[in-house]
């Protein structure tokens, strides 16, 4: 895997601004922060955002995928104030599923989504090294 960083720009916190890397291809669709009964357990941004990593590392599990694989992830956020107020929290929980690994990110604020009580969702895609 190639972290693509313009040598002249700042280096981005907690994300890369790109990646180049050959191999097998996972996507993983937006998993919003409900259990696999499809459950929601907390109704906190930082408890819904670990549930849907949490997600993801068992969908990517699948392929034989782990977190260092993920090049590129996007937030589907319900608030982005709710989101910039929980940066913090949010910072510790994605370490502490996903360790020090910073895809491509992007976040979007939406105006909604199907599961009623979702707060976010999150989508991954994921590459396999040959």
């Amino acid at each position: 895997m190639e972290i693509l960083q313009p040598p002249n720009w700042p280096r981005p916190k907690g994300y890369s601004n790109g990646i180049a890397v050959k191999g097998t291809m996972v996507f993983v669709a937006g998993q919003v922060g409900w259990n696999e009964q499809e459950e929601f357990e907390s109704d906190t941004l930082p408890g819904q955002a670990r549930q849907a990593l949490k997600n993801i590392v068992a969908i990517m599990n699948e392929a034989g995928a782990k977190p260092e694989h993920m090049t590129r992830m996007t937030w589907y956020l319900g608030d982005k104030d709710e989101y910039n107020a929980s940066l913090g929290e949010l910072g510790k929980v994605y370490q502490e599923v996903m360790g020090k690994v910073f895809p491509v990110m992007t976040g979007i604020q939406v105006a909604g989504f199907v599961e009623e009580g979702a707060k976010l969702e999150i989508e991954v895609t994921a590459v396999i090294p040959d």
